[in-house]
C-alpha cells in the first residue's frame, strides 16, 4: 500500500531530512546515555553498600538540561542546532567563547542523513526502507559511545535485538526462522571466541557487548550474512588495529573497541549481503 501511493522522490528526501535531526539527537545520546549509566551504576554500588545515594546537582537525561558550551555553559540555541548548517556557520566554533566544536557532531549528523536517504532509496517506500533506517540509528549511536567508551549499552543492543526479529515476523529481511537461529548463532560464536581465548590467555578479548550487538545482526539479517560479517568486522579491526600500532605508536596492550566494525560490516551485509556472500563463496 505504502508502495503504491508514496512518491520515491518525496520519501528518499524525508528520510534524508528526517534524518539529519536524528543525527543531532543521536549526538546527545551518543554524549549523554554514558553519563546516565555511570551515575546509575554509582547509585547502585551505594545502595548495595547499605548508603543513600547521592543525588547530583542537576538532573540528567536525553531531554534535559539543554544542549550547551561545555567551555562557557552557552546554552545552544534553535538556529545554532540546525543540523551541519549550524557547525558550518559558526565556523566550528561557540558563539559566545569561540572554543572549537568537535568536527563529530557534523560528521554524525551528515552520515546519519546519508545513510538514511539512501536506505530509502535503496529499499524504495516501505516497510523494509523503515527499518533499515531504524538500525542505520542504532548502529550509529552504538558505534558513537563505543569509539568514546567502549561499551555498547544494553538499552539499545538488547531492543535491538527483538526489533530485528519482530521485522522478521513477516520476512521483511530474512525468515523468522533464520532470525531467530541469527540472533542465537551470533551471540554464542563470539561467546565461544571469547571463552577460548581467555582460557587460553587469562585476558578478556572483548566484552559482553559485542556479543549482543552480533546477535542483533544476526536477528535483523539471519544466520547467512553473519560469516560475511565477522570476516568484514575482523578484517578492518585488524587493518585499523595494525595501523594504529605502527603510524599512531599505540601500544600493543591499548584495547581497540570492536562494536564499530561489527556496525559497520552489519551495515555493508544490510545493504550489499547476497552479493557479498556470493563473492566470498566464490573464493571456494
Amino acid at each position: 500500500m505504502i508502495q503504491q501511493f508514496a512518491d520515491p522522490t518525496v520519501f528518499v528526501l524525508t528520510a534524508g531530512l528526517f534524518g539529519l535531526m536524528v543525527g543531532s539527537f543521536l549526538n546527545v545520546v551518543i554524549h549523554r546515555l554514558p553519563k546516565m549509566m555511570e551515575r546509575d551504576w554509582h547509585s547502585q554500588c551505594a545502595e548495595l553498600r547499605g548508603e543513600d545515594p547521592v543525588s547530583p546537582a542537576e538532573p540528567l537525561s536525553l531531554a534535559t538540561p539543554r544542549s550547551r558550551c561545555p567551555h562557557c555553559g552557552h546554552m545552544i540555541t534553535a538556529l545554532e542546532n540546525i543540523p551541519v548548517l549550524s557547525w558550518l556557520f559558526l565556523r566550528g566554533k561557540c558563539s559566545a567563547c569561540k572554543a572549537p566544536i568537535s568536527f563529530r557532531y557534523p560528521l554524525v549528523e551528515a552520515t546519519t542523513g546519508l545513510l538514511s536517504a539512501y536506505a530509502a532509496m535503496h529499499f524504495g517506500p516501505g516497510v523494509a526502507a523503515i527499518g533499515a533506517i531504524l538500525l542505520i540509528w542504532a548502529m550509529i549511536a552504538l558505534t558513537g559511545i563505543d569509539f568514546d567508551t567502549q561499551l555498547l549499552p544494553d538499552s539499545i543492543t538488547l531492543p535491538l535485538i527483538w526489533l530485528g526479529l519482530l521485522f522478521n515476523l513477516f520476512g521483511t529481511f530474512t525468515t523468522l526462522s533464520s532470525a531467530v537461529i541469527g540472533a542465537m548463532a551470533g551471540y554464542l560464536s563470539l561467546w565461544s571466541v571469547y571463552w577460548a581465548f581467555k582460557l587460553a590467555t587469562g585476558k578478556e578479548g572483548m566484552g559482553y557487548g559485542d556479543f549482543k550487538l552480533l546477535a542483533a545482526i544476526g536477528a535483523w539479517l539471519g544466520w547467512q550474512m553473519l560469516p560475511v560479517t565477522i570476516l568484514l568486522s575482523s578484517l578492518v579491526g585488524a587493518i585499523v588495529g595494525v595501523g594504529l600500532i605502527v603510524l599512531a605508536k599505540r601500544g600493543r596492550n591499548v584495547p581497540i573497541p570492536f562494536g564499530p566494525y561489527l556496525a559497520a560490516a552489519g551495515l555493508l551485509a544490510l545493504f550489499w549481503g547476497k552479493e557479498l556472500n556470493h563473492s566470498y563463496l566464490g573464493l571456494f
